[in-house]
């Protein structure tokens, strides 16, 4: 069986929800899948500043957090991220970059990775986000696997070939967002297949 690994930060549930899309699409196509939220690093005073932020916290006290163990584990891992003025959020650039050991040992190596992301407004930011999240992967020597233009869900969804990009402007990802994130983790799973045979 394959492992997929869906590591992700999210600040007021956006990206937990497109996190658990790429899962039942990974599942779905027969793979062992962990979803693992990180770390929380902010300021208490940040995060008690915003009601929707405090609320998310709150509310996923008990999820299971992300540990360099996943990242070993995987074969294939997806990881996802809110746009930080279109770069990768503070709270998982500083899980990537605790993985250097690991990098180090050649253990991020050869493995099929992707990438998901959420913005408040429909330019906020996602491809570039995107683009830069996968400078960690090129260092790894991973494989990245894009949607493209592979399926129809892409289109619906607002057509980034990058990855799941959600814009947000607090409602959260649509159902045409949730397909997209879907296919995303069957693609990944699958291909992460082919590649263990």
């Amino acid at each position: 069986m394959t492992n997929i690994a869906i590591i992700y930060y999210s600040s007021t549930g956006t990206n937990h929800a497109t996190a658990h899309a790429v899962r039942e699409g990974a599942s779905g196509a027969g793979a062992e899948v962990r979803v693992r939220l990180v770390a929380e690093t902010a300021p208490e005073a940040a995060v008690a500043g915003n009601p929707a932020w405090s609320a998310f916290v709150k509310r996923s006290a008990d999820e299971p957090r992300a540990t360099l163990a996943d990242l070993e584990w995987a074969d294939g891992i997806v990881f996802g991220t809110p746009t930080r003025f279109g770069n990768v959020s503070a709270q998982l650039k500083s899980f990537l970059d605790g993985a250097g050991g690991l990098w180090f040992q050649g253990k991020l190596a050869n493995k099929v990775y992707a990438g998901f992301t959420s913005a408040q407004n429909p330019h906020g930011g996602q491809e570039s986000t995107l683009l830069a999240l996968y400078n960690s992967i090129y260092h790894f020597g991973g494989y990245l696997v894009t949607p493209g233009y592979t399926d129809p869900s892409v289109f619906a969804s607002g057509g980034n070939p990058y990855g799941v990009s959600v814009t947000a402007g607090g409602a959260g990802p649509t159902e045409a967002d949730l397909a997209h994130a879907r296919y995303l983790g069957k693609r990944v799973a699958e291909v992460a297949q082919k590649l263990a045979r």
